[in-house]
């Protein structure tokens, strides 16, 4: 058995993975297989040489890494269903789903399964996720695969699983607010006079220049804040106006309720 893997539900998260392995470079297309009932909407990966099903069984069985990707209330099923097909020994599992914890999957297949719960977010297809990771039973050589697998996708950080749900809100649920952040910024440009096409452009690259300068300088968002507003200036004038109107402290409270969202329905 070598490093084949095989992608538990090819959604938008497992189509995600897929396009962003291949495009890494990661692994070969033909060592993925990604399954899906309607395996019709797998065809663009199946074009680029990714192995596609609708047998999830099939698909298990001689992939070495088993990626989960299905949602959260179909887990039990199909794991009920790989059960007796699965290798503790050869197989390692990688579960992606919200607020499915390892001992979840422990109370399916029992303890000697080396777990992982991944929580990366759609930015995965363009190798610019951020991925928070937790492990149980694994070595050095399965954690530096699975840290390579998801780096070549992005940032990685590992962290306690007990902040895996915090993980999801801030990571993966981050992405939607960042997007509606740039919607309004998009919205605010059209205002003051800026096509649709030109507002949307400037919007997004502004945002990640942002990003980046935090990520490649390590500085605090106040420090690059304070380059920019000038005495009497009008960048200082716009964001007393947001936060006048609650700019910080909504989004402070919209994480805030999408993590109670996940804790109290998972």
């Amino acid at each position: 058995m070598n490093d084949k893997i095989a992608i538990i539900g090819g959604g938008n998260l497992g189509s995600a993975i897929a396009e962003g392995l291949i495009n890494s470079k990661f692994c070969k297309p033909q060592h993925i297989i990604i399954t899906k009932r309607n395996i019709g909407t797998l065809r663009n990966l199946e074009e680029r040489g990714v192995m596609i099903s609708d047998n999830n069984m099939d698909a298990a069985k001689d992939a070495k890494w088993i990626i989960l990707a299905v949602k959260p209330f179909q887990v039990k099923d199909i794991l009920q269903q790989l059960k007796d097909k699965l290798d503790p020994l050869q197989q390692q599992i990688i579960s992606v789903m919200t607020g499915v914890w390892i001992k979840d999957l422990q109370e399916i297949l029992g303890n000697e399964f080396t777990f992982f719960r991944a929580m990366p977010n759609t930015a995965i297809a363009i190798q610019q996720s951020i991925t928070c990771i937790c492990s149980a039973n694994a070595n050095n050589e399965q954690s530096k695969f699975v840290d390579d697998l998801f780096s070549n996708l992005g940032k990685v950080v590992f962290i306690e699983e007990k902040l895996m749900d915090a993980a999801t809100v801030l990571g993966a649920c981050g992405t939607a607010y960042a997007m509606r952040y740039i919607r309004a910024n998009i919205q605010g440009g059209i205002e003051i006079g800026f096509d649709a096409a030109t507002a949307s452009l400037i919007a997004a690259q502004t945002v990640k220049g942002a990003a980046d300068l935090l990520l490649v300088k390590h500085t605090h968002p106040e420090q690059e804040i304070d380059k920019v507003t000038t005495p009497k200036g009008c960048t200082i004038a716009g964001l007393n106006e947001m936060e006048h109107q609650g700019f910080s402290s909504s989004l402070i409270k919209g994480v805030i309720t999408s993590y109670k969202k996940i804790v109290n329905d998972m």
